[in-house]
């Protein structure tokens, strides 16, 4: 949009003073962290020339904008005083010459626009995304998702109109407001002084308006969150069932039709106000227009000016009053785009907690070495400072309540091709042993190795590169089964799948499926059963075929048929490697060759399921309790069964 069309009255170009004036103010009155302003100089760089190119067309556009409308007072000039045709021809040419090149230069601004916008959205969005994928699980355990989503898009979009809307209008504005003025002065001081003179008959209503429309936008944008997070929250399958089987569904048409018509009203509202101060706006500018016509026809008829110089004050003054109205709010505009800067660099400034050490070596180990050491290892999880924000979190402080020690002293070593079976009652520390091994958190003291290298030693990606892990809750993405296979393996062609699945004892299943390993899982792979996924999730480790394999209780929330499927599956891809299995069932307990037995952070026994039987005390406890005699039949049959396929 150009000057012209931005300032003049009637047209939709006011636009750019509705916007300024829907912005929160008090984000003028936020502090900013020291540097933010700098920090944002130096993340334009890379764009200085496109910069300075987009702003020297824009100083053009403004001048053009002057300059057509003295042209076209020196053609009523020409035509009033009987003047030569030549002349007046020649300033229709030089007019129409000016308005080819002002359309070649917003063409131009457009795309010096765009490439420096868009491009300011690539580099501060993979900035962000790359920072968020190397920050601990801790952060995504304590940060609602919808405030990393907004970051990535609101506060980026934000940040990029700094460099588009934000500089752009700055300089046309006072560009324009600038020569517009000078040239009305030169023509008329009385004229522009009087025509200066109703400009507070608009600004002070309109800055009540304006703090109006702030409100109502805030409330506006508070409820539209709401309504995504409930959208985002019954629309996932999970969600979904839960208001089904509570029978909610009328409930949460009612909720939602309620905040929705709030917003509905206060959408009428915002258009109606939004249209009074546009109406405003017109209005005074055609007043000051009459008087222009007024008192500029008063001094041409009585010879004290020309007629075309009324008709130039005319149009110049429609210049006039938008840049006015749009600098008289530049602050907020300026600190809007600042604010969303700052909130970007907020999370790039938060510090992975784990990271690769300056001098981190890729590990390669072959299965023949592939050995698991804990030694003396003493574990809390870290606090919310360390991990953390208080606005993602949407909270006001973080919290201060310091971490208790999880993992006492742990030491063990899985030797090569071992499998270490870890029980223990619920919270006794077992998944956060099998979570320092790829890495997932780090030790506060002591050392966690794999083949013989202490983990913080050597690059995260090698690391899990030699690292299988299947979860109780195996996660899909909403994709293709052959790409969330792929995942583990990209190069993988679909052979290689193929004999994966039916290692996994899943092939015959996905063979049967009318798109094969092109069926599309669903969220969360909720298309499949339990079973199903977590037998695609063993064909992804298969796949991947890591030396070292790490199960949590991989099979803890499966039925009869499916624990099966799985158990068999799980019995091919243990072969050969080490492991460590967070167990619940007593075939892997009698498979292991040692189990430890986890309470309250430390291995308080260690041995064979026999020796421990026999020993009498906590795993002989938690045996009595999980493997009851009529579980305990079950079990036999299963652990049968597998056996003789094996």
């Amino acid at each position: 949009m150009t000057g012209d069309d931005a300032m003049m009255p009637g047209a939709g170009g006011n636009y750019s003073v509705m916007r300024s004036m829907r912005r929160d103010s008090t984000l003028s009155k936020r502090p900013l962290r020291d540097g933010t302003a700098r920090r944002v100089i130096a993340f334009a760089r890379p764009y200085r020339a496109e910069l300075v190119l987009f702003l020297v067309i824009i100083g053009l556009d403004a001048l053009i904008g002057v300059a057509t409308p003295v042209l076209a007072g020196r053609v009523i000039n020409q035509i009033t005083s009987r003047g030569e045709v030549r002349v007046v021809i020649w300033i229709a040419v030089i007019i129409a010459g000016l308005a080819v090149i002002d359309a070649g230069l917003s063409l131009l601004q457009r795309w010096f626009s765009s490439r420096i916008g868009e491009g300011l959205i690539f580099d501060l969005r993979t900035s962000v995304f790359d920072h968020i994928q190397r920050m601990p699980l801790a952060f995504f355990t304590r940060t609602q998702t919808g405030a990393l989503v907004s970051r990535l898009n609101s506060d980026v979009l934000g940040a990029q109109q700094a460099f588009t809307s934000t500089l752009s209008g700055v300089v046309s504005n006072v560009i324009s407001l600038v020569f517009t003025a000078a040239v009305m002065f030169t023509l008329s001081w009385q004229i522009t002084a009087l025509a200066l003179v109703l400009l507070p008959v608009f600004v002070l209503p309109a800055k009540r308006v304006g703090s109006t429309l702030q409100a109502i936008t805030r409330e506006s944008y508070g409820l539209n969150a709401s309504m995504n997070a409930t959208m985002t929250e019954r629309f996932n399958v999970s969600g979904a069932l839960l208001v089904k089987l509570f029978g909610k569904p009328v409930d949460e048409s009612v909720s939602f039709s309620s905040r929705a018509a709030r917003v509905r009203d206060i959408g009428v509202r915002s258009a109606m106000y939004g249209r009074a101060l546009f109406a405003a706006l017109s209005l005074v500018a055609s007043l000051a227009q009459a008087l222009v016509y007024g008192l500029g026809g008063y001094y041409a008829l009585t010879g004290q000016l020309s007629t075309g110089t009324v008709v130039t004050l005319a149009l110049l003054l429609s210049r006039l009053y938008g840049p006015l109205m749009s600098l008289s709010n530049i602050r907020v505009d300026v600190m809007s785009a600042l604010v969303s800067f700052d909130r970007v660099f907020e999370v790039l400034d938060l510090a992975p907690l784990i990271d690769d050490a300056p001098d981190a070596v890729p590990i390669d180990i072959k299965p023949a070495a592939a050995s698991v050491e804990f030694d003396d290892v003493w574990f809390s999880y870290p606090t919310a400072s360390e991990v953390s924000l208080a606005s993602l979190e949407d909270v006001a402080v973080l919290d201060q309540t310091p971490s208790q020690d999880v993992l006492r002293g742990v030491s063990f070593t899985a030797a090569a091709g071992q499998m270490i079976a870890l029980v223990g009652p619920s919270g006794a520390g077992k998944t956060t042993i099998s979570q320092l091994v790829p890495r997932i958190y780090d030790v506060r003291t002591g050392a966690v190795r794999v083949g013989g290298q202490d983990v913080r030693s050597v690059t995260q990606q090698s690391l899990r590169d030699v690292i299988g892990v299947v979860s109780q809750d195996a996660h899909l993405f909403h994709d293709t089964i052959a790409a969330n296979l792929r995942y583990a393996r990209p190069q993988a062609t679909d052979a290689e799948l193929w004999q994966a699945l039916r290692a996994a004892n899943i092939g015959d299943k996905i063979a049967e499926l009318p798109d094969g390993l092109e069926t599309v899982v669903g969220d969360r792979g909720y298309r499949l059963s339990g079973g199903e996924k977590q037998r695609i999730a063993i064909a992804r480790l298969l796949l991947k075929a890591p030396p070292i394999v790490i199960l949590d209780e991989a099979t803890a929330h499966l039925d009869s048929e499916s624990e099966r499927a799985v158990q068999q599956a799980l019995a091919g891809a243990l072969q050969g490697r080490t492991s460590l299995v967070i167990a619940h069932r007593l075939s892997t307990i009698r498979a292991a060759d040692r189990v430890l037995v986890i309470d309250e952070g430390r291995i308080v026994e260690s041995g064979t399921h026999d020796e421990l039987l026999r020993a009498g005390g906590l795993y002989a406890e938690l045996y009595r309790t999980q493997f009851a005699p009529g579980r305990q039949a079950r079990v036999d049959e299963v652990d049968t069964e597998v056996a003789a396929k094996a």
